[in-house]
């Protein structure tokens, strides 16, 4: 490769990492809104029906076949439930308890439970110097908590949303190891995520229909705006392009992104949010940031 095609590629990750740490940090606080009149659950049936019919769109633009195997539907299935259905519910119900910014810069802390399943399952390894940024950012993480309980209106109950986004952690964990897996990698890329997404669809609209009964939809532009940047943009958009700053740079610089998109989050609810940065948010910011900066220059 030619110089000048070399700087050319590298202009556009840049250009690419940037417009995925501005897309994902946005769209937490967009999440945020889809949760003020609709019941929660289907908001995000809707968000993932209408990713799925426009990832299928996009496996057969890109000539990819549109059906999977018998094995293959059965990890789709796995890894469109954990990843589509059960994380997303999670994220979603936690914002009823924590601003957008702070459930942003909790699911920052994905690379733990990534790294340890992937040791687990995958046989990956980590280093000490990842262990050391991880304690470091779970320290960070403990302060900006802190902060919210203390600053958190009366009646509002912090521990359920704490409890709500680890379980979205947990679950988005899973479904990332699973995409790793020797089978997922061995599919057409949209078309597995068109399957999964469409499963998790599903799943999400059974969660809904047994919880809250007939679909609901809220005709405002505003929400079914947020409806389509959330799955066009927030999803069909961004994964292609993360996927190609893997292959360039590596799954460890790429992952940069997760210490990137929190900062966004964070400034966009100080904003819009009213989120109010005492000593506490700072010092917990500051650690979060320096502790999964750590851990990600400690992976191998």
């Amino acid at each position: 490769m030619s110089a000048d095609a070399a700087a050319g590629r590298n202009a556009r990750n840049l250009a690419g990492f940037v417009l995925i740490a501005l897309i994902w940090g946005s769209t937490w606080l967009v999440i945020k809104d889809q949760i003020s009149v609709v019941p929660a659950a289907w908001s995000v049936t809707w968000r993932f029906t209408l990713a799925a019919a426009a990832m299928f769109a996009l496996a057969k633009w890109r000539g990819e076949p549109l059906l999977l195997g018998r094995a293959a539907t059965r990890h789709a299935l796995l890894f469109g439930l954990a990843q589509f259905s059960i994380n997303f519910q999670f994220v979603y119900a936690s914002e009823h308890y924590l601003t957008s910014g702070l459930v942003a810069v909790f699911f920052a802390l994905l690379l733990v439970p990534n790294a340890l399943f992937a040791r687990l399952f995958l046989g990956e390894r980590f280093s000490a110097r990842f262990i050391l940024g991880s304690l470091v950012a779970i320290a960070g993480i403990g302060l900006l908590l802190l902060h919210e309980y203390r600053e958190a209106p009366a009646g509002i109950d912090v521990v359920t949303g704490v409890l709500l986004v680890s379980g979205a952690v947990l679950c988005a964990s899973v479904g990332n190891v699973l995409q790793g897996t020797r089978m997922a990698r061995s599919q057409p890329m949209a078309t597995m995520l068109a399957w999964g997404m469409a499963i998790g669809a599903l799943g999400d609209a059974a969660y809904a229909y047994a919880l809250h009964g007939a679909p609901v939809l809220d005709p405002r532009p505003e929400y079914l705006m947020g409806i389509a940047y959330l799955a066009l943009a927030g999803t069909v958009l961004t994964f292609p392009i993360y996927t190609a700053l893997i292959r360039d740079w590596g799954a460890g610089k790429a992952a940069y992104n997760g210490v990137a998109v929190p900062v966004v989050a964070m400034a966009l609810s100080t904003l819009f949010e009213g989120f109010r940065w005492t000593g506490l948010a700072i010092g917990g910011a500051v650690l979060a940031m320096a502790g999964l900066l750590i851990a990600l220059s400690g992976r191998k």
